[in-house]
């Protein structure tokens, strides 16, 4: 598995498990996993900092995925999915060095290894609803038909 790879692993896994555990810092419990199962290939800055973007934003990205998902509401969606959905979004909106096909692929895999059996098919979903509605996406057109 790629460092990149297992940093959004390691990050989903921390916010998880702070879900259960809301007294202890998403980065506190992240430290303490990579201590227990160090790795050498993993990129702890990028998880640092998934954990760090989605806690600043948090408030916002819960407000895009009620809108992108309003028959779920945050409080019914599965925990592996929720997290996996707020480090992506996170990703996908803030994190401007990933590309966002790259951030929703990403997702999509880390739900299918972590989640549910249709976790994944939520998860893309919701991701692919809000990137068609963001100004990436909107660039990204206007990008292409320029290029074309």
């Amino acid at each position: 598995m790629a460092s990149r790879h297992l940093a959004r692993v390691r990050a989903m896994q921390a916010l998880y498990a702070h879900q259960f555990q809301t007294d202890i810092d998403p980065l506190e419990l992240l430290e303490d996993d990579l201590k227990n199962e160090p790795s050498d290939n993993i990129d702890v800055e990028l998880s640092k900092d998934l954990l760090k973007g989605q806690k600043k934003h948090l408030e916002e990205i819960d407000k895009i995925i009620t809108v992108a998902a309003p028959e779920w509401p945050i409080e019914k969606i599965n925990a592996v999915d929720l997290a996996v959905l707020r480090i992506a979004i996170y990703e996908l909106l803030f994190l401007k060095s990933t590309p966002p096909k790259v951030a929703i692929d990403e997702a999509v895999e880390v739900a299918k290894q972590f989640g549910g059996e249709n976790s994944h098919r939520f998860v893309n979903g919701v991701l692919g609803t809000i990137y068609r509605q963001s100004p990436r996406y909107e660039q990204e057109t206007t990008d292409n038909k320029k290029e074309s």
